[in-house]
């Protein structure tokens, strides 16, 4: 995709931690950024405050956070750098499990990522 199209998109950050339902927000995110919906940015960098990515985080995109489970990690990251994400996304609050020993696949999951897709797509229509 063409840096100045991906602009334009809506940033997505995800949880990518130890348990099934991390592992499949990550799995989201990144065929979002795959599919050309939204880009992917690096949430342990902002985490870790590394100023470039600090520096996007804080570009006034829209934000789409998923989290795998209710300790949501990746919105308490961007917290810590002022950033409240426009969408926030459990996964278990869609009916998933957390897990940990264990994978979630995102052929199985289809129905959840085309919701989070839909809601995404409308923040980014409702934007332009």
């Amino acid at each position: 995709m063409e840096k100045q199209k991906q602009k334009n998109l809506p940033l997505i950050y995800s949880c990518s931690g130890c348990s099934n339902v991390a592992q499949l927000a990550n799995d989201i995110a990144v065929k979002m950024n795959y599919d050309g919906i939204a880009e992917m940015s690096c949430i342990a960098g902002v985490g870790g405050k590394v100023k470039s990515l600090v520096k996007t985080a804080k570009s006034n995109r829209p934000i789409i956070v998923i989290d795998g489970c209710p300790l949501q990690c990746a919105k308490e990251c961007l917290k810590n750098i002022d950033i409240e994400p426009n969408e926030h996304i459990i996964l278990t609050d869609y009916d998933l499990k957390k897990r940990y020993n264990t994978r979630l696949n995102l052929e199985d999951e289809m129905d959840v990522f085309e919701q989070i897709v839909t809601k995404t797509k409308e923040m980014h229509s409702n934007r332009l």
